[in-house]
């Protein structure tokens, strides 16, 4: 037989435990900040080996990242799943054949991210013309 007292105390535990994946921000938002991602798949095809891109939240409102060979950086407004990504800036190295086309694709598809989705270690955003969202893995938590 199990104390009370240790029913009490595991009771609230075990109920937040559902909550670990990813806290919800304000009107059920997910919580994106301090995260960063990795992208796996670019809209139904994948990303160069040894070239990454990725995609960070470093701060409320705040995106940044690496394009494939630029830095970029900017804003973002989430409202509950939907995603709207600002004007970036980024640096001007130069970035040829593959590696350009690929940043271009993926700078080009973060203007047009609708939707943003977490479960577990992924995330996707579902991208305006295109048939499959964008998939990361999760870095950082």
């Amino acid at each position: 037989m199990t104390p009370r007292w240790i029913a009490t105390l595991a009771l609230p535990f075990i109920a937040g435990l559902g909550a670990c994946a990813m806290p919800a921000g304000p009107g059920g938002a997910p919580s994106l900040v301090g995260t960063e991602w990795r992208l796996e798949d670019l809209g139904g095809s994948g990303v160069l080996d040894r070239v990454p891109a990725t995609l960070a939240f470093p701060e409320a409102g705040r995106v940044a990242g690496l394009g494939s060979c630029n830095r970029f950086f900017g804003s973002y407004t989430l409202v509950q799943d939907r995603i709207a990504f600002g004007q970036m800036g980024m640096t001007r190295m130069a970035c040829a054949g593959a590696v350009g086309e690929q940043e271009n694709r993926y700078m080009a598809a973060l203007q047009k991210a609708q939707r943003v989705q977490v479960q577990g270690s992924t995330l996707t955003l579902s991208v305006e013309g295109m048939d499959k969202p964008l998939r990361f893995v999760r870095t950082r938590p």
